[in-house]
């Protein structure tokens, strides 16, 4: 099989800070998503939907927790040679820094992923939210003959300006690439991106960071140590010298970068035809197996929501909301336009009934609109959360305000009546 060739290479990211402050704690990939998953779970069930089973997910900040989870959720036989790993930055007696970029971050685990047959190396981003078969992906690169292959996604001229932007010739070869370009540079770099994508006004073909390299040249490149990141460095110059291939694709991605697009992401779940699609049997997303019980909702109106396992919900109304496992909402409460995260444990019931405790979960009486709330929260009673686009980017100790969005950080206590 093809893909018995191919390694896995998971990127972490860095300090995620635009994700801050979920990532106050824990790495970018571990950040919970869809009620139930953690970012890394994408890329991972991916790789695993495509027979892709040896991988590598490369961090080096608060990766205890996703140590863990990977640790707990990605079991193989022992008559496989599957498996998931993650790599933090490590000195090493030739490197005693941490990561500088990307190809950085290859470049010091090489020695590691060397140790392994494979002739093509996979690398791939922690914090996309998309599904792809990688098994076309690495059929189309033999096929062409390419050195190295990019995934490519058509965007329109407003979106066109974030990313690294490509030009290919009639091979779909890559002739020229330039790094989030200006307005007015952009009629400069329109491609071919077929028919459909043209009636929809994605005239350019953006890089979704999502690389296929030969081995030998992998290997060749990672040991000029002048360069630190694929995106800026490794790819522009290797367009110039080597066959790189645009491999297009067409389906649902986003970039998970920012507050506002991870909460659009997570919010775009409860559509009733939801662009990322969690229930395709061909596309499984994979997670830790958790022994929970089933959810409890008594006298609760629910509309455009999605609800995950374990849940005591006793709210008055929720709507266009994620609540994640675990979550307790008590009486009386509107929860809408929200991301509430759950909870890793329950709570003892002596705990709940004692009226002296800010219990985890969201209180009574509570209405909660545009927000996001971390993992073990303890909302008291009649708080009002509203998130607006007019508020101001603010942080203090209980919450983070950012593009509008209230975030409740991980397992702080709002008192009994707090009004933001």
């Amino acid at each position: 099989m093809i893909n018995n060739k191919v390694l896995g290479i998971i990127l972490g990211g860095g300090q995620g800070s635009r994700l801050y402050p979920l990532t106050e704690t824990r790495s970018k990939p571990a950040v919970p998503i869809a009620g139930k998953y953690r970012l890394v779970d994408i890329p991972i069930s991916n790789c695993i939907n495509s027979e892709i089973k040896r991988i590598f997910v490369l961090t080096q900040f608060n990766s205890a927790s996703l140590n863990k989870h990977i640790k707990n959720t990605y079991h193989f036989s022992f008559f496989s040679s599957a498996f998931v790993d993650v790599l933090a930055a490590e000195q090493t007696p030739g490197n005693s820094t941490w990561f500088q970029g990307t190809a950085d971050a290859v470049r010091q685990s090489m020695h590691h992923f060397l140790s392994h047959d494979f002739e093509y190396a996979l690398i791939l981003s922690g914090d996309q939210l998309y599904q792809m078969d990688f098994d076309d992906m690495v059929e189309a690169h033999i096929k062409s003959k390419a050195d190295i292959s990019i995934a490519t996604i058509p965007v329109k001229a407003k979106d066109a300006t974030s990313f690294g932007i490509l030009k290919t010739n009639d091979k779909n070869v890559i002739t020229s690439f330039i790094e989030k370009p200006a307005a007015e540079l952009l009629p400069e770099w329109t491609s071919d991106t077929g028919e459909e994508m043209k009636n929809q006004g994605r005239d350019y073909l953006a890089s979704m960071g999502i690389y296929i390299f030969n081995r030998d040249l992998l290997v060749k490149l990672m040991k000029d140590t002048s360069t630190n990141d694929f995106g800026k460095e490794i790819i522009p110059g290797a367009i110039e010298k080597k066959k790189v291939f645009s491999y297009q694709y067409e389906g649902y991605w986003t970039d998970i970068g920012t507050i506002e697009s991870f909460f659009e992401a997570n919010l775009g779940l409860t559509d009733d035809f939801p662009k990322f699609d969690l229930y395709c049997k061909e596309r499984t997303i994979y997670t830790h197996a958790r022994m929970l019980p089933t959810t409890k909702i008594s006298g609760t109106v629910l509309d455009k929501t999605v609800v995950a396992d374990g849940c005591i919900i006793n709210a008055g109304k929720i709507e266009h909301s994620v609540i994640g496992i675990r979550s307790r909402i008590d009486k009386e409460s509107t929860v809408i336009n929200t991301y509430m995260m759950g909870a890793d444990h329950y709570q003892p019931l002596e705990e709940i009934l004692d009226p002296n405790i800010v219990t985890m979960g969201i209180g009574a009486r509570c209405f909660i609109k545009n927000a996001i709330l971390d993992k073990n929260c303890c909302v008291g009673n009649d708080v009002r959360l509203i998130g607006d686009k007019k508020m101001v980017d603010t942080e203090t100790d209980l919450y983070v305000i950012r593009d509008g969005i209230i975030v409740i950080k991980k397992g702080v206590t709002i008192p009994h009546g707090f009004t933001l």
